[in-house]
C-alpha cells in the first residue's frame, strides 16, 4: 500500500521562523488501500501538539475541504476519464430491442438439445408475449423465473432468429434445488453504438450526460445493496475480484475500460464518502458533529475509539473479500 506521510517541521533561528515541507512513502504489508497521514497522529512529531498548522488545530473549513480532496480527486478524475472517451472514441450510445438476446448456448444443454441457437432472441415465453415489453433487466427475470419454475414441463418459446421468427419447446433440466435450467446465457436485447462529438462544447455536453448517467446508476445500485443485503452481499467485490473484472473487460472490449475506469472512482467517491469509521466520511461526520456542538470537540478517547473500531472493521471485511476473490478466481477454482 502506498502511504503518504506529511510532515510540516518549524525551526527557529532568532526571529526568523522557515516552514519545512517533508514527505514519506511506504509501502505496507496489506495492500488494502490507500491513506494519507499526518503529524497530527505522529507520535515522534516533534511539533508542538498547539501548533496552528495542525490539521486537527485548523478551522472547521479547512479541515473539511483537506478530508474531501481524495473524493474530490476521484470525481474528477472519473470525469477526466469519461471526458476522454468522449474524444477519443465516442459516447456509447444504447438503442435497446424488444425480448431478450441469447448471446451463448452451452452444449448438451436443454436449450441445445431442443434447438435454440446463439444470436435467438426470446419475443414470447408461455404465451407471455415480450416482443412489444420495453427491453431491460427484468425482461430476463421474467424469462428466468418461468424456466425455474417448470422442470422436466415444456416451456414454449417464440423465437426471433433472422428476419422471421419460430416456436421451441424447450424442457429445463432439473437442478439439485428443483429449479430448472436450460443452459443459455441471457441479456437483455440491445446494441451499442458510439456518438462523435462535433465540438469541444458538445464533446462538454455529452461527457457530463455520461457522468450522471454513470454516477445515478452507481448511486442506485449502493442503495438496492443496502435495502436488499442478504440477496446482494454476495455480489459486493474486493481488489481482487475487481483487477479480474477488469482484465475481462480489456480483453473483450478495450473500449469498456473507460467507462469501467469512471465507475471505478465514482464508486471510490461514494464509498468514501458513508459516514464509517476509518473512511472520509467517517471524519467528515466527526467534524459535523464538532460544528453542531459549537466547535467543541469530543473526547479525545471516545474519537479515538471510533476510529480504532472502524478500522478493524475494513481490515477484517478487506481480508475475508480478499480471500473469497482469490478462492473465486477461475484458476484457483480449477485447481480445487
Amino acid at each position: 500500500m502506498l502511504a503518504t506521510f506529511k510532515s510540516l517541521k518549524k525551526k527557529s533561528q532568532n526571529i526568523t521562523t522557515r516552514t519545512y515541507l517533508e514527505q514519506k512513502y511506504s509501502f505496507r504489508a496489506f495492500p488494502l488501500g490507500g491513506f494519507v497521514g499526518f503529524p497530527d497522529n505522529d507520535p515522534d512529531s516533534d511539533i508542538p501538539p498547539d501548533d496552528k498548522n495542525l490539521l486537527k488545530n485548523r478551522p472547521i473549513f479547512d479541515r473539511v475541504i483537506v478530508i474531501s480532496a481524495g473524493v474530490i480527486a476521484n470525481i474528477i478524475f472519473a470525469y477526466v476519464i469519461i471526458f476522454t472517451q468522449v474524444l477519443l472514441v465516442g459516447l456509447p450510445v444504447q438503442e435497446s430491442f424488444p425480448g431478450v438476446l441469447v448471446p451463448d448456448v452451452r452444449p448438451f444443454s436443454a436449450a441445445s438439445r431442443d434447438g435454440l441457437l446463439p444470436g435467438d432472441v426470446i419475443l414470447g415465453v408461455n404465451g407471455i408475449d415480450l416482443g412489444k415489453s420495453g427491453p431491460g433487466p427484468s425482461l430476463v427475470s421474467e424469462v428466468v423465473d418461468v424456466i425455474k419454475k417448470n422442470p422436466k414441463r415444456n416451456v414454449l418459446l417464440k423465437i426471433g432468429r433472422g428476419e422471421g421468427s419460430v416456436d421451441v419447446r424447450v424442457t429445463p433440466d432439473e437442478n439439485s434445488d428443483g429449479t430448472g435450467r436450460i443452459g443459455v446465457q441471457l441479456s437483455p436485447n440491445f446494441k451499442i453504438s458510439k456518438v462523435q462529438p462535433k465540438n469541444i462544447l458538445e464533446a462538454f455536453s455529452f461527457s457530463g450526460r455520461e457522468f450522471w448517467g454513470l454516477t445515478y446508476n452507481v448511486l442506485d445500485s449502493l442503495k438496492q445493496t443496502f435495502m436488499n443485503f442478504s440477496q446482494t452481499a454476495s455480489k459486493v467485490s474486493g481488489p481482487v475480484a475487481i483487477i479480474a473484472v477488469g482484465a475481462e473487460v480489456a480483453k473483450s472490449n478495450v473500449d469498456g475500460l473507460y467507462q469501467f475506469a469512471a465507475v471505478l472512482n465514482i464508486n471510490l467517491a461514494v464509498i468514501n464518502l458513508l459516514p464509517l469509521p476509518a473512511l472520509d466520511g467517517g471524519t467528515l461526520a466527526l467534524i459535523l458533529v464538532e460544528a453542531a456542538r459549537g466547535g467543541k470537540k469530543l473526547p479525545l478517547d471516545v474519537e479515538q475509539g471510533i476510529m480504532s473500531s472502524g478500522i478493524m472493521f475494513v481490515i477484517i471485511v478487506g481480508l475475508v473479500l480478499l480471500v473469497r476473490d482469490t478462492l473465486n478466481l477461475d484458476f484457483i477454482r480449477d485447481l480445487l
